[in-house]
């Protein structure tokens, strides 16, 4: 699946100046009405909205703001991909309406987020569910395959060439060069690394010793700055390995490494694989705050493991009364059903319906 999204996406980084109904429209439709019949005048709302953060989640957001804005005219949506980090920080310093996150707000983070809500709480509402893809650029290996340990000691800088004895080991039947390895992490805080990192600590812990942070914390390697510069750093340098959001593995053509889950099975990473990892998550947080934990060493059959959850920063109450209406009439697109669909093509898993459905309803009570 190579995904054509890039008009999409280069659409989405103008959008600081213009609104998205200057864009074109992959299916045309006449502003209005949606491929499930038309819109409620109560979803819709006028105005500006300025968001920002993960980079992961930009081209969902991209196609979410795309399909809110055919249906209601007279909205500008500004979203700036400035990593899960940033955007928690635009938050807390209310220069952003919302925040895109790929971690649920640390302990540390969620005081001052909520101050920034006068009346309410800062929530994390899970939006889509973003598989982590571990990309690499190999001359000759088409089917790689990782364990958690071997991919914790290539990361750790513990195994440093493609023909080590422990990437053989995974791969017997692989012709693996000499080749140096060359990691590659995010250069800039990100949710991504936080759950990447989350994922290795969970798994390979002997192996692992950096624990889990938006910031890369090991050392070695190179770094590239958003998923943009991930993929094509990866893309451009032979010996590399690195991870993304899936949605920029696929419109980079990047080979994907399949990894061992708790079963012992390799999987490869597609919408259902990741779907089956989410359907083993619980959410942890209270009340309308959907903070979720992720089972990475599930055993579940046909399961991928390396999977984000990417959240929505933004106050239950205390929204500025020109904002409310929009964002809930946004984000109340994002969960619908409909909103969730329309994601499966460009690289993400939709909530399952069960999670799904709390969203929605955790949206309608913003106020």
């Amino acid at each position: 699946m190579k995904l054509q999204r890039h008009g999409t996406i280069a659409c989405l980084a103008l959008t600081a100046v213009l609104g998205l109904s200057a864009c074109g429209s992959d299916n045309n439709e006449p502003a209005g009405t949606s491929a499930s019949g038309s819109a409620s005048a109560a979803d819709c709302a006028k105005g500006t909205l300025n968001a920002q953060g993960s980079s992961a989640q930009k081209n969902a957001m991209a196609e979410w703001i795309k399909a809110y804005q055919q249906k209601c005219a007279g909205t500008t949506i500004n979203y700036e991909p400035t990593g899960s980090g940033a955007g928690i920080q635009a938050f807390i310093a209310g220069t952003a309406d919302f925040a895109g996150s790929d971690s649920a707000l640390k302990e540390e983070e969620k005081p001052q987020a909520d101050a920034k809500c006068a009346t309410g709480q800062a929530l994390n509402l899970p939006m889509v569910i973003g598989p982590v893809a571990v990309v690499y650029n190999v001359d000759g290996v088409d089917n790689l395959q990782l364990t958690p340990t071997t991919l914790a000691k290539v990361f750790a800088g513990k195994v440093t060439k493609w023909d080590d004895a422990a990437i053989k080991a995974d791969n017997p039947n692989a012709k693996l060069p000499a080749t140096a390895i060359q990691t590659v992490h995010r250069s800039d805080e990100s949710g991504t690394t936080d759950n990447f990192t989350k994922y290795l600590a969970k798994t390979a812990t002997a192996d692992w010793t950096f624990g889990n942070n938006k910031a890369w914390k090991a050392p070695g390697g190179v770094g590239a700055a958003k998923s943009d510069g991930v993929a094509s750093k990866v893309k451009s340098t032979v010996g590399t390995i690195s991870y993304v959001e899936w949605s920029y593995a696929e419109n980079s053509g990047l080979k994907k490494a399949k990894i061992q889950n708790g079963a012992g099975e390799f999987t490869e990473l597609t919408a259902d694989s990741a779907g089956k990892t989410i359907a083993r998550a619980k959410i942890e947080g209270q009340g309308d705050d959907l903070k979720m934990a992720i089972d990475y060493s599930t055993k579940e059959a046909g399961a991928y493991p390396i999977v984000l959850v990417t959240y929505e920063i933004v106050c239950s109450k205390g929204l500025a009364a020109d904002k409310l209406p929009l964002v809930k009439g946004l984000l109340g697109h994002a969960a619908s059903a409909e909103g969730q669909a329309d994601l499966v093509e460009l690289g993400y898993a939709p909530l399952p319906d069960s999670v799904r459905t709390k969203v929605e309803a955790a949206v309608k009570n913003l106020g």
